[in-house]
């Protein structure tokens, strides 16, 4: 778990971290959420002379974030929390704004990061799955309901690998850095190998890693110009584990890209600028959006 102070222009102020204990079970998770966020209150308090003014939590999953509700996150164990209520009730009433993870993350980006000045944009985040965040006019469109973005289940190789949806061949199976952790290990025949060990290997000229990598580029390659046809972004930036590798992944994607361009204008593709803070920045954000919107009003 990462929490964060955030000031009103975006700065961090101060940044904290504790493993999420998952293990403890749904129900502990919540309560180390609900006393992280006391907690980090209570430093702003001391520190900063004053508590904040509001929350963001941005949670994976299936998000409700007009009932702030935390859907369904499988990786979790939980269903239907009230997350938006609890911690408004733990936290004195402040009012408290509730989001999904990448799309958080996305708004990071749009705003601050890679993104900034770019009126349309799409956040993809390459790690364990693969999620999307599109941005319009610095606000992410989170669907009529709830999972816009879900690129990752945008099926590109038909008779690939089963995907968790039931589905076979979604991008996701094929080009997240999961993915290519499997698919590294399967082919240098070490179990331990992962997606950052194939990277290097491609950079050392390994044939075994260039054609695993160049399978994965080829995939992410269709899945995004999919999106940039029906999107038709300025920007692209590409975030995540895998992203990690740099030009290693970039130089060919956009090659790949461009290849399979025809009518469509090639977006810039970019790495994300904001790393692992993204999140909690885009919280922030939701917060002081939140706050902004109740003034309004």
């Amino acid at each position: 778990m990462k929490a964060a102070l955030v000031g009103s222009d975006g700065a961090l102020l101060h940044e904290a971290r504790r493993p999420t204990g998952r293990e403890r079970g749904p129900d502990a998770v919540v309560e180390t959420i609900l006393g992280f966020a006391a907690e980090l209150r209570a430093y702003g308090i001391e520190h900063f002379g004053e508590s904040a003014a509001a929350a963001g939590v941005a949670v994976p999953g299936i998000v409700d974030a007009e009932h702030g509700t935390a859907v369904y996150a499988a990786n979790l164990g939980w269903r239907d929390v009230p997350l938006r209520d609890l911690l408004g009730e733990r936290l004195g009433g402040v009012p408290v704004a509730l989001g999904h993870d990448v799309r958080t993350g996305g708004l990071a980006e749009g705003r601050l990061g890679a993104g900034k000045g770019a009126e349309r944009f799409l956040f993809l985040a390459l790690g364990t799955g693969i999620a999307g965040a599109i941005g319009i006019n610095g606000v992410i469109e989170a669907g009529a309901h709830g999972s816009a973005g879900e690129i990752g289940h945008v099926v590109v190789r038909p008779d690939g690998p089963l995907c968790g949806c039931e589905q076979r061949g979604c991008l996701e199976t094929l080009a997240s850095a999961a993915a290519v952790t499997r698919a590294w290990a399967a082919a240098s025949g070490d179990p331990r190998a992962d997606a950052a060990d194939c990277a290097k290997a491609v950079r050392s000229g390994d044939p075994d890693a260039v054609r695993v990598w160049r399978d994965a580029v080829d995939a992410l390659a269709a899945g995004l110009v999919t999106a940039l046809t029906l999107l038709d972004p300025r920007t692209l930036i590409i975030g995540g584990g895998l992203a990690e590798a740099g030009e290693t992944l970039f130089t060919p994607l956009r090659a790949a890209v461009e290849e399979r361009v025809t009518f469509q204008t090639l977006p810039e593709i970019v790495p994300a600028a904001l790393g692992d803070t993204a999140g909690c920045l885009g919280a922030g954000l939701l917060a002081w959006d939140l706050l902004a919107t109740e003034v309004s009003a």
